[in-house]
């Protein structure tokens, strides 16, 4: 798809020729487009790509997209140009480009419109869309979700509670993020938090997989026996009391050996607890979510016992 002006010419392609052996001012790759630029901006993308943010003044999810588009201008030093255009006051433009409602993000690379998006997309989907058109720069900063992620890896489930309220405040309309501190509540100890949040969410997010995952890791917690109780089971080997200990491995969250411990019961006493211990397998499976290697692992191992 060709990009023209308003004016009804078909954009020039003549590549230009200007290099710096500097970094760039960031006031030449983040510029506001109106009809005295509009031109120079997209015969510009015969060099550099064009991320195109189509934002109006009324549209509060493009208060929350503009300044992650603009963080990742700078980070990306001038590998692309990011060009605001407020529809309000360019509505010719945005006529022409075909806007019927904002955000909508464009990326055009050599005058043709090569893809884009609409709504404010949280910044870990932008750098992903952007990644496939544009190299990332070596030394780029990890993004919020991966610092949670890498902060609940490393047992600190505190300082992801904290990425995914700011993600949350920032992006009201991206129910992940609420699920996400949801789960990052739920490994501080909070449950009943956890459990408000998940009830929150409207019922096409409520009872989505990574929704139902954070639900079956809330169950466990319930369901898996205490300290006092454990201590009880220690001396038994039966089916009941694997069982429950293999509940407050999967609860503490050891999936692993708890997994482990599942399919060692299957294998002994397929009927303990009317199949539970295969329902109890493929609860794990949600609450890890099916692409988690556990689950790939372990859900082969299962239907290679079973089948």
């Amino acid at each position: 798809m060709a990009i023209i002006d308003p004016s009804g010419d078909p954009l020039n392609t003549q590549r230009g020729s200007t290099t710096s052996s500097t970094a760039p001012d960031p006031a030449t790759y983040i510029v506001d487009m109106d009809m005295n630029n509009f031109q120079q901006i997209l015969e510009g993308s015969m060099q550099t790509p064009v991320v195109l943010d189509c934002w109006a003044p009324w549209c509060e999810p493009c208060k929350n997209l503009m300044p992650v588009l603009e963080k990742l201008a700078r980070e990306y030093q001038g590998a692309f140009v990011l060009a605001k255009l407020n529809i309000e006051e360019n509505q010719q433009i945005a006529a022409q480009l075909g806007i019927r409602s904002v955000p909508d993000v464009k990326l055009i690379m050599q005058g043709q419109l090569y893809d884009e998006f609409q709504g404010a997309l949280p910044e870990g989907q932008i750098r992903q869309w952007l990644g496939k058109y544009i190299q990332a720069p070596e030394d780029a900063p990890p993004s919020s979700e991966e610092q949670a992620r890498a902060a609940l890896d490393a047992g600190d489930p505190a300082t992801a509670r904290t990425i995914y309220e700011q993600l949350s405040q920032a992006n009201p309309e991206h129910y992940d993020y609420r699920i996400d501190l949801a789960g990052a509540l739920l490994a501080e100890g909070n449950p009943d938090r956890a459990s408000a949040i998940l009830d929150g969410l409207p019922p096409e997010h409520r009872d989505a997989p990574k929704a139902r995952g954070v639900r079956a890791r809330l169950s466990f917690g319930e369901e898996a026996p205490d300290a006092e109780e454990l201590a009880t089971l220690a001396e038994r080997d039966d089916s009941e009391a694997r069982y429950k200990r293999a509940l407050r491995q999967v609860a503490d969250g050891d999936y692993e050996a708890g997994l482990e411990a599942l399919l060692d019961l299957l294998k002994t006493d397929r009927s303990y607890g009317d199949d539970l211990t295969r329902k109890t397998l493929l609860r794990v499976f949600d609450a890890l979510g099916a692409d988690h290697p556990l689950t790939v692992t372990y859900r082969r191992r299962m239907f290679t016992l079973l089948y």
